[in-house]
């Protein structure tokens, strides 16, 4: 059985379904029943069309070259198995349902703080993608140049974007805004998969953070990721109860690297995966800065009544092994 999922994720303008999965992060994911089926290709490489469509700014050829560049980055993290095949440029719209993964530019006046939009065909019995369709917003001013043009968006680094959720990642809390008449503006972020993109002219965000590679390696590992990477497990909870929605933080002090996850369910419980062995301080903070969602369906009710916490000692993560049991107990505002 196969349906049309429209659409599965976007990246906001500067002024700006993800069903959870059991792990850490935020995966792409369909419901069967009660049970979280994770969203992933099987069949690899993935073979992509490009819409044969110019833009100001951005010929076909050069969108093409920014999209190969993007499934590159994602194939070159580190303990990763993927991969990705042009097949060449077509006439059909990404916007038109067909059997064919395409990507390219579309007319979405409609669609005024969407940069870009990602839309899948999915196995409802096994979660498989088979095939997925992105297309960015042409109403929007757009740039291929390699230093990145003044008000202009970077195509790479919204095609990397949403190549992530292409690929079944979901988006991303880590990253500060600050609010302005007419939205929001990003001032930094510390992962690709934030849900709102930089200001025109930016390219800061053509390279992953340590939080996509945990990301893409837990979906696609290789066989090596699970001997040299362990996890931390744990809850957050207020007054003895589970917090649902809390964004939990691991950083690495040896390192400076942050990654993240959330309490997915009612029980407020967590696993942060795919880290390198050593010690983590581990922070928790309500998701109380951005809309949820941008990260929830509406199965999951995000309590950001709390002040953030950090868990009182560093956290030992092991290879191949998970941290002890953490718990992180947060108190009402």
């Amino acid at each position: 059985m196969r349906t049309r999922l429209l659409p599965a994720a976007a990246v906001v303008a500067a002024f700006a379904l993800w069903a959870p999965d059991a792990g850490a992060y935020l995966k792409l994911g369909t419901r069967i029943g009660s049970s979280v089926i994770s969203l992933k290709w099987n069949a690899l490489p993935i073979r992509y069309f490009i819409t044969n469509q110019d833009v100001p700014g951005v010929t076909a050829p050069q969108l093409q070259q920014a999209v190969s560049t993007a499934f590159a980055t994602w194939g070159a993290a580190p303990d990763v198995n993927l991969g990705a095949e042009f097949e060449g440029f077509t006439g059909t719209s990404p916007l038109q349902n067909r059997s064919e993964t395409v990507l390219g530019f579309a007319d979405r006046p409609d669609l005024d703080r969407v940069l870009g939009s990602t839309s899948f065909t999915v196995d409802m019995v096994s979660g498989e993608i088979v095939e997925a369709d992105i297309f960015f917003n042409s109403i929007f001013p757009w740039s291929a140049a390699a230093a990145g043009e003044s008000g202009r968006y970077d195509v790479q680094s919204i095609a990397l974007h949403e190549i992530g959720h292409l690929l079944g990642l979901g988006h991303s809390a880590l990253g500060e805004t600050e609010l302005r008449a007419g939205g929001r503006r990003v001032l930094a972020s510390e992962a690709v998969m934030f849900p709102i993109a930089f200001s025109p002219g930016s390219i800061d965000q053509r390279t992953l953070h340590a939080d996509d590679i945990a990301g893409i390696s837990d979906v696609y590992p290789d066989d090596a990721i699970r001997r040299r990477t362990g996890s931390i497990s744990g809850r957050v909870t207020k007054d003895g109860s589970g917090v649902a929605g809390a964004h939990v933080i691991a950083y690495a002090p040896s390192t400076g690297k942050l990654v993240a996850g959330f309490t997915l369910s009612d029980d407020g419980s967590f696993v942060i995966a795919s880290l390198d062995p050593g010690p983590y301080v581990v922070r928790v903070e309500p998701l109380d800065d951005a809309d949820s969602d941008s990260f929830f369906d509406a199965s999951v009710h995000v309590d950001a009544n709390f002040r953030p916490a950090f868990y009182p000692q560093l956290v030992i993560v092991p290879a191949s092994g998970t941290s002890r049991s953490v718990e992180l107990k947060v108190v009402a505002k």
